[in-house]
C-alpha cells in the first residue's frame, strides 16, 4: 500500500510539472502518509469539486488513495486548469 501512494505522489507532482502548472509542486512527494495538501485555496478547491466533481475537503487535502492510473492525469489537468483560472486568494 505504501509503495502504491508513494507512486501516486510521483504520478500526481510529474504530471502537473509536466502542465507546467505554476507553483512548486515539490511538496507532494516530499509528504508522507495517505493524504496530501495541495496548497489550493478554499475558491479553487470549491471549483474542483463543481467543475471536475473532484472531491476534497476546504483544507485541499487530497486523498492519495484515491488516486490510480486510470485517473491521475485526469486529476493533475484539472487542478492545472483550476490553478491557472481561479486565483488564489
Amino acid at each position: 500500500m505504501a509503495g502504491r501512494i508513494q507512486t501516486m505522489r510521483k504520478a500526481l507532482r510529474d504530471k502537473l510539472e509536466d502542465l507546467k502548472t505554476p507553483g512548486d509542486w515539490s511538496h507532494i512527494t516530499s509528504q508522507i502518509g495517505m493524504f496530501s495538501y495541495t496548497g489550493l485555496s478554499q475558491k479553487q478547491v470549491e471549483t474542483l469539486v463543481n467543475e471536475f466533481h473532484i472531491y476534497l475537503p476546504k483544507d485541499a487535502r487530497i486523498s492519495l488513495c484515491g488516486l490510480n492510473t486510470s485517473n491521475v492525469e485526469y486529476v493533475a489537468q484539472a487542478i492545472n486548469e483550476v490553478v491557472k483560472k481561479v486565483p488564489a486568494n
